[in-house]
């Protein structure tokens, strides 16, 4: 074989290969190259609470439930979740956990032994120290359908095929309510994600001390728009690409606040980015590796 044909045969390896590494794909079988799969969020439209889907390459998650009169066992069922890998329950408000509870009113899941309609491997609970009726209904659940329980802190990472790792609240803290609220730092790849909970102005503050280069491309807007939360300086230095807010229709509360939403627009530089699940619905967006956020 001549040195010229030889050489063409490395460059074409060689380009190969490079074409690989730029275009982030899997070989598989029959010559042919499969794309990575993005982890997908989905905040679910569950009125006035929070609900948020997760999903990478099949398997399920979630962070918070959303209020037990959502129909959240029938969403999933309906959107062909059947098992979710692991469920996070930021604080013990019923607007985030009620949904959890809807476990027991499942078909076949009484007193006769049957399982329930989704199966949840692993609950994954914060160190709050309010809401004690309501975390008692949850554990009995879990313990009910043999769910192990762990509690999060500061440091605490998760399984899903991404980094999940928890920013707050830290270990040892006594707090009660929205301040104790679970913060997921979302990683995967070049994309970043900010899930907070009902996290307020007082813990966003120490928050920012503790982790003063945290940054997302899309952030969940933390205690659903209350004027309560969301300061300028925690979202100046979070400086999302684009911002959710779980809120109710016509909510009692009046959330999210006029005030929040001009600092949302304000760093978001357009409108168009700040979504609400009162007004879209059901929002999604795809996280990829190599691109970032993508909606």
């Amino acid at each position: 074989m001549r040195n010229t044909e030889i050489g063409g045969i490395l460059r074409f390896f060689v380009a190969l290969v490079a074409f690989t590494a730029v275009a982030g794909c899997t070989y598989v079988g029959g010559g042919e190259f499969q794309e990575e799969a993005p982890l997908r969020f989905t905040f679910l439209d569950v009125g006035q609470g929070l609900a948020v889907l997760l999903e990478l390459d099949g398997r399920y998650a979630m962070f918070d439930m959303g209020p037990d009169s959502a129909g959240m066992m029938d969403t999933l069922e309906t959107r062909g979740v059947d098992t979710l890998e692991w469920v996070v329950l930021s604080h013990n408000h019923r607007d985030h956990v009620g949904g959890f509870m809807e476990l027991g009113g499942s078909a076949g899941s009484a007193r006769d032994g049957g399982a329930p309609r989704v199966h949840v491997r692993h609950l994954y609970v914060g160190p709050d120290t309010a809401g004690g009726y309501i975390r008692d209904s949850v554990l009995r659940l879990a313990r009910r359908f043999a769910v192990p329980v762990d509690t999060l802190v500061r440091g605490d990472a998760l399984a899903l095929g991404a980094d999940f790792e928890v920013l707050w609240p830290q270990e040892y803290s006594r707090l009660g309510g929205n301040a104790a609220s679970i913060v997921l730092d979302v990683g995967y790849g070049e994309g970043r994600a900010l899930l907070t909970g009902d996290l307020d102005s007082a813990s966003e503050r120490n928050l920012l001390e503790l982790s003063p280069t945290v940054s997302a491309g899309l952030l969940q807007v933390p205690h659903h728009g209350s004027a309560g939360s969301s300061s300028l300086a925690f979202v100046g230095r979070v400086n999302p690409a684009y911002a959710v807010v779980s809120v109710g229709v016509k909510n009692r509360y009046g959330h999210p606040a006029a005030e929040v939403v001009r600092k949302y627009v304000l760093v978001l530089g357009d409108s168009s980015r700040f979504f609400r699940t009162d007004r879209d619905g059901s929002v999604g967006f795809e996280l990829y590796r190599g691109l970032g956020v993508l909606r």
